[in-house]
């Protein structure tokens, strides 16, 4: 899933905030950033992302800053709480079949917790390139805690179908997982000098088309169905399943043209 990229390459610190220690300037009063100030650093994710969780994660980035929360504690918040979620669906996958546990309300733990544990992940990047807290390390534990975050995802949207149809292939449970693995680390790839996209443009037509890679909305539409119908969770897999595999095959394509190109 498309996600905005928090390498330690793609985080560049802002020069209208306050000086770090030892920066010229460093040690002058100035007023703490607001929601705005966070907001306007966020590395987007696509058109849900930026209007719901980048404005969360602002907020959030607010309160951590006032109470002296290093950005890798925000980092490790995701972790914890998407994980944790993930868990919680997993082990309610079986009783949700059966009809012994209701499916709403794991459902609504999904949708919610899912939300605020990619606000967090959104947060950490806003806090450390405002607050001047980037770091290599701190680069490589986003991604690392984006990795097992998703994979507890997958596991769990994966042991939902299962638990569901029982006759779920597992060709395509490997497959889900594959191809959305594989994507996220296109995504990351996406950060830095080499950073690239095969369609460029931000027109609204192209942002609506692209809610189908963003992960905010593809996680809250995730929420939906294990609310709604938890059966049609088969379905979701399929369809990401195809959207995935397809958007991995054009990026081959896209990176073997350039590639010949030089």
């Amino acid at each position: 899933m498309s996600k905005p990229s928090q390498t330690a390459d793609s985080m560049s610190k802002p020069p209208e905030f306050p000086a770090a220690p030892g920066e010229p300037g460093a040690g002058k009063v100035a007023a703490a950033p607001t929601a705005a100030d966070y907001y306007a650093v966020n590395r987007g994710g696509g058109l849900f992302s930026e209007a719901v969780s980048q404005h969360i994660g602002a907020r959030i980035a607010v309160g951590a800053n006032k109470r002296g929360i290093a950005p890798s504690v925000l980092t490790v918040m995701n972790l914890g709480l998407g994980c944790l979620v993930s868990f919680v669906v997993i082990a309610a996958a079986g009783p949700v079949a059966d009809g012994r546990v209701w499916a709403w309300p794991i459902g609504l733990i999904a949708l919610v917790g899912w939300q605020l544990a990619y606000a967090f992940d959104c947060s950490d990047g806003q806090l450390a390139r405002v607050t001047h807290r980037t770091s290599s390390a701190g680069g490589r534990l986003d991604v690392l805690c984006d990795v097992a975050v998703q994979i507890s995802l997958v596991s769990a949207l994966a042991a939902t179908a299962k638990a569901q149809v029982s006759d779920t292939p597992a060709w395509l449970l490997a497959a889900f997982a594959g191809t959305w693995m594989v994507n996220l680390v296109t995504s990351v790839m996406q950060g830095g000098e080499q950073a690239a996209s095969m369609v460029t443009s931000r027109s609204m037509p192209i942002r609506l088309v692209k809610l189908v890679r963003d992960y905010g909305a593809v996680i809250a539409l995730a929420g939906l169905v294990l609310i709604v119908a938890p059966q049609w969770t088969i379905w979701f897999i399929g369809l990401f399943t195809c959207v995935n595999a397809a958007f991995l095959a054009a990026s081959v394509v896209f990176a073997a043209r350039a590639a010949l190109r030089d």
